[in-house]
């Protein structure tokens, strides 16, 4: 039997499954019996606590039952910005900070019930990540470029404008160009991981696309009032985009997701989408590359819709502004035992 099969059948990563490995090896010696050997595992599986005193599986049984998850003694601690938050979405948070790997958490204003992890809801994890926290549209961002075109042109050359966004971005699930936009992201390892690999291609055809959903490109005004990039207060006529990854990004989070599930089975539900990678793992290593990938990928993506559309409007671009989310960070965020 396989690794993954085993923690199928419900085996937790770790102790209990190189035991598990150890086990099957010395039952093929004695016998060559598959479907015992499977149905014997399968036993221990189910109801561990029945088999703490057998000869054989006693180790396997405390092994799985030491896996069970136990939350923390102590709730990591958190700290709440803002009032009148949704309370599913404030539980959500207190629920998360039981996690065993959960060091810090913060909740945002803005925060509203989300997947395991609220919407707004920040945790800090110690030598682990979670893919479904970080989300299914890895470091989704939003990018902001000041143009040197006149603001009238957003009611007098409305038109043109529309016209430079539809004929230089595709929108919508599984938009693409026919004809690939070259960028050095490209260029970059993308067998970091098995799922990169594979949708390299893929990638690169929607370099450059907005995708659906909240996803846009938008023009409008944008006042400055201080010195920015060199460039004095005022009003400037500036595009707006907001995507992520793309369908790369999304394989990623779940193919990894159910990895980190798989890895721990015994989370309750509630919690099963905070399942975690630990940075020291095959796995975690692989999710964390590709993650990173993916943050190169997806600025390169607004890269490529900012530089089109300007170079369509013959327009030079005066501030160029950008920031992420959807993303993990190794970061400190603790000084002399106090929050900061």
């Amino acid at each position: 039997m396989k690794r993954h099969e085993l923690i199928e059948m419900g085996i937790p990563y770790g102790p209990a499954l190189d035991l598990a490995g150890r086990f099957l090896a010395e039952y093929a010696l004695r016998n060559k019996d598959r479907y015992g050997m499977r149905a014997a595992i399968a036993e221990v599986a189910e109801q561990p606590e029945k088999f703490l005193d057998d000869a054989t599986r006693g180790d396997l049984a405390k092994a799985i039952m030491d896996a069970d998850f136990k939350p923390r003694e102590n709730p990591a601690p958190w700290k709440q910005w803002g009032t009148g938050l949704e309370e599913e979405a404030v539980g959500q948070m207190r629920k998360a900070c039981d996690v065993p790997v959960a060091v810090q958490g913060a909740l945002m204003p803005d925060a509203h019930v989300g997947y395991g992890l609220p919407i707004g809801g920040v945790l800090g994890t110690e030598n682990a990540v979670i893919p479904y926290a970080v989300g299914v549209d890895i470091a989704c961002r939003m990018k902001m470029t000041a143009l040197d075109i006149p603001l009238s042109h957003l009611d007098d050359k409305q038109e043109r404008l529309i016209q430079a966004i539809e004929r230089e971005t595709q929108f919508g699930i599984g938009a693409k160009f026919r004809q690939k936009r070259p960028h050095d992201v490209m260029d970059r390892d993308w067998t970091v991981s098995p799922v990169t690999k594979r949708m390299k291609d893929k990638a690169w055809s929607q370099l450059g696309t907005s995708g659906s959903g909240n996803h846009f490109v938008e023009f409008g005004v944008f006042t400055l009032h201080e010195e920015l990039q060199g460039r004095p207060p005022g009003q400037y006529l500036a595009l707006l985009s907001h995507s992520g990854s793309r369908g790369t990004g999304a394989n990623v989070c779940s193919h990894y997701s159910k990895i980190a599930k798989q890895t721990h089975p015994h989370l309750p539900k509630e919690l099963a989408n905070l399942a975690w990678l630990d940075l020291d793992t095959e796995d975690g290593q692989e999710y964390w590359n590709a993650m990173n990938l993916m943050g190169h990928y997806a600025s390169a993506n607004h890269a490529l819709i900012h530089q089109y559309i300007a170079r369509n409007l013959k327009a030079e671009v005066l501030i160029d502004l950008e920031n992420h989310h959807n993303f993990a960070w190794k970061e400190t965020h603790e000084v002399n035992g106090e929050m900061k």
